[in-house]
């Protein structure tokens, strides 16, 4: 790319996007700029009809433009929710895929990349998922390569999990115009300790006094559980495959959580379940056979033990947040 222009990026946001994720692109560009005392990059916020937009935090946001304001951009993120969608999809996934052909970089920040896949230009390429969002984007788009790294850069896709994620994609698309210095410059500034580029994977928040990092065996079965939530996988097995005895799982477990493997995985079938409950549309029955039930039943019990409510009434709660029109979103 040419050093003397200037690198134009749009971000399109969506009702309920989460504005951290925005800041937190966007203020990078905005100190490159200065330390650099010119315009290396250029920002602009659009909606798809230029309509001011509410973020996830409440917080108005007038755009500059709408989407046929896009002409003429070098990247677009997308911003919003997995149940984010077009007033008019035709349109709206219509101009994706032109700006596509015409080779503009198109990429989505945390639950932004549902309404780019919905648009029909990630076939073909990966993309970085937020791991709160990976049984709900699995069960949506089974055909779409997902990772869990921080940041998936695949030809022009850029997808990136979450705010975090998204100062790091502005710091390496800064190393590549400016060079590592002024990158390094720009995190200086911010006191953004590390630099994480692509191949680096999410790290999942663990619960109080589980440490930063689990043991290998726990590490381990915890993997088998998660490559198991719609088949479940018992204690025994897991044992097997990795050549040690039940007891020793159960005391790892419990060294290393604080809680029994069996309940552990539990609440990895219970998150995945809840991701489902919030960010898709499917029905009760549906959703517990995606995460190992026969029937919604004992699912409604596991799922109001760990999380105080049930899945209809968590799913009737966050469509409260989500209205549009008198039309809650999902359908309950």
């Amino acid at each position: 790319m040419n050093n003397s222009k200037i690198i134009r990026i749009g971000f399109l946001i969506f009702p309920g996007f989460p504005m951290a994720c925005l800041t937190s692109i966007i203020e990078p560009f905005r100190a490159a700029n200065e330390i650099a005392d010119r315009a290396v990059f250029d920002w602009h916020v659009l909606s798809e009809t230029g309509a001011r937009i509410v973020s996830s935090a409440r917080v108005v946001f007038e755009p500059d433009g709408s989407m046929a304001d896009a002409d003429g951009l070098d990247m677009l993120f997308v911003l919003g929710a997995p149940t984010s969608a077009f007033e008019d999809p035709r349109h709206g996934h219509g101009a994706l895929r032109r700006l596509d052909r015409h080779g503009v970089i198109l990429g989505a920040i945390s639950g932004g990349v549902f309404p780019l896949v919905r648009a029909g230009v990630m076939e073909g390429h990966s993309c970085s998922v937020h791991w709160c969002y990976e049984a709900a984007f699995r069960t949506a788009f089974p055909d779409i390569r997902m990772t869990d790294d921080v940041i998936t850069r695949d030809r022009r896709r850029y997808t990136v999990s979450g705010a975090a994620s998204a100062f790091d994609l502005a710091l390496q698309l800064i190393e590549d115009r400016l060079g590592p210095d002024m990158a390094h410059e720009v995190a200086c500034w911010f006191q953004h300790p590390t630099m994480r580029g692509d191949g680096v994977r999410q790290r999942i928040p663990m619960s109080p006094g589980a440490g930063p990092d689990l043991p290998d065996l726990v590490a381990h079965a915890a993997a088998l559980f998660a490559d198991h939530i719609e088949h479940p996988i018992s204690v025994a097995d897991v044992a097997r495959i990795v050549d040690v005895t039940p007891r020793q799982v159960e005391r790892a477990f419990k060294k290393a959580t604080g809680q029994s493997p069996t309940h552990y995985y539990r609440g990895m079938r219970m998150k995945a379940a809840r991701q489902l409950v919030l960010y898709s549309k499917q029905n009760m029955q549906s959703i517990a056979q995606a995460v190992g039930y026969t029937s919604p039943t004992p699912l409604v019990a596991h799922y109001r033990d760990a999380f105080g409510v049930s899945p209809q009434e968590d799913r009737k709660r966050i469509n409260s947040f989500r209205v549009q029109g008198n039309v809650p979103l999902p359908p309950a």
